[in-house]
């Protein structure tokens, strides 16, 4: 569909442009959702990932529309919000007055690490590999006398026993990445929640490594808490995410950043009540980024007509394949490769090369990764294929 067909389209209609897969999926149809493909071997989504065309396209309609007609058309706009909110909710398994609509995942982290009623003595417990957004809110709390507890992290099983054994009477919260940003181990969320919870603590998790990829049912898995932005394997803009709260605990966090659209019938402004919304949208305080969460829903309705099995099942394939290439060309693979642990980001080192210049070279020959913690790292996306791999053991190897 050419540019200016696209432009004639109602948002209705982009949001439901058939993706034709088959069984087993069609991958390459995948691919020719994704325009950054046409010109990189694009391998760093777990930093940014490339927005899809759906997505580009639903953007496009929106800003269209607002430039055009202003805030005439903002109700249909704001319904298709709430319909990223199901989206969101049935991508996690949550009810979905369970889930807030927030700008990424450290705002997430914010509204429990500063909604929680601390008293002094209190800890928290953390990893010490974690990414700094679960980090840094945890330790900003030291002068509410709240202790974080940085446990190190050896990428491997044994960083659950560590956490457990972490946990004290005062534990309040242990918050965990469901996949590592640098080492790529990923947890078993129940197992992980379940041991949590036997240390008599809340789990929050930090999902945005691992979400719209990987199977999740937050319900099931017992999560407390989670986080994650969509700019990443959801393949959606910066600026637009998710904030879980189970609904038996949205009454233990203080709200935070409340406003006009915190409350109970928000478009009444004359109103003098002041009540908060029973539900996650309390924390929804003002004007949302309508163009950032339209655009995530189209990304998502992409990625549901291929499922989390099937993408996660795809992704580990890509990078098995990558990983078997990289040690064949001297690479050296660190991590977890078991089926249970891995996921989509693998860290390697070229022995005698600088990772930043290897960075820098292989993005001036059309391959796109990152360096991560000393390492290169590369994250690639279902729609990833033999070829892209192919340009990357080819810029490897014109390293010399």
């Amino acid at each position: 569909m050419d540019e200016k067909q696209d432009r004639n389209m109602t948002q209705e209609q982009i949001l439901a442009r058939p993706v034709r897969t088959k069984s087993p999926p069609d991958w390459e149809a995948f691919r020719a959702q994704m325009p950054a493909a046409r010109q990189w071997a694009y391998f760093d989504h777990g930093a940014v990932a490339p927005l899809s065309g759906p997505g580009r396209d639903a953007l496009s309609a929106w800003s269209r529309d607002l430039a055009e007609n202003g805030d005439v058309h903002w109700p249909i706009w704001a319904a298709r919000l709430e319909h990223v909110r199901r989206q969101g909710a049935e991508l996690l398994g949550a009810q979905v007055d369970e889930l807030a609509l927030v700008r990424n995942t450290t705002e997430g982290i914010g509204l429990v690490a500063e909604g929680y009623s601390w008293q002094a003595g209190d800890n928290v417990v953390l990893l010490d590999d974690e990414f700094p957004s679960n980090r840094i809110p945890w330790q900003h709390l030291d002068s509410r006398g709240v202790e974080t507890r940085l446990v190190p992290s050896t990428g491997t099983d044994e960083d659950l026993a560590r956490l457990a054994a972490a946990c004290d009477a005062r534990t309040r919260i242990v918050s965990v990445s469901w996949v590592g940003y640098g080492s790529g181990r990923r947890f078993d969320v129940a197992e992980l929640a379940a041991t949590v919870h036997g240390r008599g603590a809340l789990l929050f998790l930090d999902a945005i490594q691992g979400l719209g990829v990987f199977p999740l049912d937050v319900r099931a898995a017992g999560v407390d808490f989670l986080a994650a932005d969509g700019h990443k394997w959801l393949l959606g803009p910066e600026g637009a995410g998710f904030f879980y709260v189970r609904s038996e605990h949205l009454d233990r966090l203080r709200p935070l950043g409340v406003g006009w659209n915190s409350v109970v019938d928000a478009a009444k402004f004359s109103h003098e009540e002041r009540r908060l919304k029973p539900s996650a949208a309390r924390y929804e305080g003002g004007t949302p980024n309508m163009g950032g969460f339209v655009a995530l829903g189209a990304s998502l309705a992409l990625l549901a007509r291929y499922g989390t099995k099937a993408l996660s099942k795809r992704i580990l394939g890509v990078t098995e394949t990558a990983c078997e290439q990289l040690r064949r060309a001297g690479a050296i693979v660190h991590g977890d490769r078991t089926p249970e642990r891995t996921s989509g980001i693998v860290s390697f080192e070229l022995p005698g090369k600088n990772p930043v210049a290897v960075r820098k070279k292989l993005v001036d020959l059309g391959v796109v990764l990152s360096c991560r913690n000393g390492r290169l790292r590369i994250s690639p996306h279902a729609y990833n294929n033999d070829d892209d791999i192919g340009r990357l053991m080819a810029a490897i190897a014109s390293l010399g």
